[in-house]
């Protein structure tokens, strides 16, 4: 997941206050599935594609956001604002036709939101995601009409994202974060509609990222795919739009079921739209349905439905079109993914 500067620039003190990602960082477990507190910013990215008891498909996206805002670190108040927990909560129906959502913001303390060293531990209120020492993730998180809890079991290795997990989002060697993903979870358990727990399978993909430092200057927003591909393999690909058409940088890493992975650089990774979609609610227009290239394989991008929109200014103060889609290739199905659309709404500030 690229969401990188989604809080206004003037929200945070200078980058130079933060540690750099630099490319000779050796990622170590379980260290790296905590927190890190001397970057900027963080996060835990969990969507996947459900089914009922009843044959029918569910999309998920589950969101942890750790900032640090720059600001008393040396003050020894427990009211000291030195980190803020933000949490995105969405499911997709395509019963429903459009996209469900919450979020919740609070400053880190009091044992009520925070986000731990060593493993992934992250809670907000009575959301929580954890890490078990058996590797299985637990999220509980319960919204005003939906809820999730879910048990995602990990199936294959993590991938390390580009360079052993330094995962480069320009031309700059400083417009770069650590980033690893587990793709193929195995997820089982509860979706709660309106207090009735319907049980659900599914599989799910799992991104962490942190960094310090923002994308290009001339990046208008970008657009990234994570899918569980139905032989095993996995594909990750985005790129980083440029404000005056054209692309920053472009990425993407394909592996298959025996863990063999090839990465494709820059000019190997083209998006194409082939259908747009209009918000109702923004009047933002979304390429919904894609073609993407990498290399010489091209995947066709479906979206479960069209109404994918998700709406965060009220804690990351941007919009963006966050949506579970179908993968085919030469015209056979392949998989089921999530695209990521962001900048489309305004020019994201950075």
């Amino acid at each position: 997941m690229l969401l990188i500067s989604l809080l206004a620039v003037n929200t945070f003190a200078d980058t130079a206050k933060f540690k750099a990602v630099v490319p000779d960082y050796t990622l170590t477990f379980p260290h790296d599935y905590g927190v890190h507190d001397d970057f900027r910013i963080e996060w835990w990215y969990i969507t996947g594609w459900l089914e009922t008891e009843n044959n029918k498909p569910l999309g998920f996206q589950v969101t942890f956001f750790r900032y640090a805002t720059g600001q008393n670190k040396d003050n020894p108040s427990r009211f000291a604002a030195k980190y803020l927990i933000i949490a995105h909560l969405a499911l997709s129906d395509p019963a429903v036709g459009k996209l469900m959502h919450e979020e919740k913001t609070a400053r880190e303390g009091f044992d009520l939101a925070y986000a731990k060293q060593g493993n992934t531990d992250v809670k907000l209120d009575d959301w929580a995601l954890v890490r078990e020492e058996d590797g299985r993730y637990l999220v509980d998180m319960q919204g005003s009409d939906f809820g999730l809890q879910l048990s995602l079991t990990p199936t294959q290795m993590m991938l390390l994202q580009d360079k052993n997990g330094f995962s480069r989002k320009g031309p700059k060697s400083e417009q770069a974060s650590y980033y690893y993903s587990e793709p193929h979870l195995s997820v089982t358990g509860t979706v709660i509609r309106h207090n009735k727990p319907v049980s659900v399978t599914g599989r799910a993909w799992l991104d962490h990222e942190w960094s310090s430092e923002y994308l290009d200057p001339d990046a208008d927003g970008w657009d990234w795919v994570g899918a569980n591909l139905d032989d095993g393999s996995s594909l990750m690909a985005f790129q980083i739009r440029r404000k005056n058409g054209g692309k920053v940088w472009a990425y993407a890493a394909l592996r298959d079921a025996s863990g063999h992975v090839v990465f494709f650089e820059p000019e190997q990774v083209e998006f194409t739209p082939i259908r747009t979609w209009q918000s109702p609610h923004t009047d933002a227009v979304y390429p919904v349905a894609m073609r993407i290239r990498t290399d010489e394989i091209v995947w066709q991008l479906t979206p479960l439905f069209d109404d994918q929109e998700l709406d965060s200014r009220q804690s990351t103060g941007t919009v963006y079109w966050e949506g579970a889609v179908t993968l085919s290739k030469d015209g056979q199905p392949a998989g089921q993914g999530y695209l990521e659309l962001t900048g489309y709404v305004q020019p994201l500030e950075m």
